[in-house]
């Protein structure tokens, strides 16, 4: 998996990386997608109208029980985007050549860690829009002016802990898999491939019920 992972090709400073190759064509993927989805809207859905008003739906539920009613109609779409897209990554790994043609992003530290800073910068802004950024600071020293070391180094801790945990996971599951599948070459990896589509979907949950979780307490 790491061969795959590895370095493709440069632009300029920037190293591409076969996990960086990947995430583009999930984009791309998702992107037209959504566009076919959206296109022409009506009254009466399609198929496809209908699969997405339905995941709208399902996605608008989930984030209510987790968010106030107005953080969750507001960061809804930023939300949506962080569970599909670690969603559809975990899935990567089921198609076939997933760790020998292609990388599955979240197998990659780098990836989860790019997710985690995003969501860590998405949290303080929605803090900063919901209290004002003076309130929001002030907020590092309650409930005594002595936590602020405390509350600063939870912040800290928040991306690191979305980081690794989504990371060991992934990377953990996808090489148990491919151990267990050269051992059990027969029945066991059908079984395995049937939890992974359980374990992916549950990781993508629990990272965006973190980030739910930090969300409302930065605007609560």
């Amino acid at each position: 998996m790491e061969e795959v992972g590895g370095v493709l090709f440069s632009i300029g400073p920037l190293e591409v990386t076969g996990r960086v190759v990947t995430m583009w064509v999930m984009i791309a993927v998702l992107a037209l997608l959504c566009r076919l989805a959206t296109r022409n809207l009506k009254d009466v859905p399609g198929p496809v109208q209908n699969l997405a008003e339905l995941a709208v739906e399902k996605l608008r539920g989930f984030f209510s029980g987790n968010l106030s009613a107005e953080n969750a109609r507001r960061y809804l779409p930023v939300m949506s985007t962080f569970f599909v897209f670690i969603l559809v990554s975990n899935y990567s790994g089921l198609l076939p050549g997933a760790g020998t043609l292609f990388a599955v992003p979240t197998s990659g530290l780098s990836v989860t860690a790019g997710l985690a800073i995003a969501a860590f910068c998405f949290t303080q802004y929605a803090g900063i829009r919901a209290r004002g950024w003076k309130r929001y600071l002030k907020s590092f020293l309650l409930p005594f002016f002595v936590m602020l070391p405390l509350n600063l180094i939870e912040q800290i801790v928040h991306p690191f802990s979305l980081a690794l945990r989504l990371y060991g996971n992934i990377y953990g599951e996808e090489t148990v898999t491919e151990q267990l599948g050269h051992i059990f070459p027969v029945v066991l990896p059908l079984v395995m491939q049937g939890l992974s589509i359980l374990f992916g979907f549950i990781q993508a949950m629990v990272f965006t019920m973190l980030l739910a979780s930090y969300v409302e307490e930065a605007t609560e």
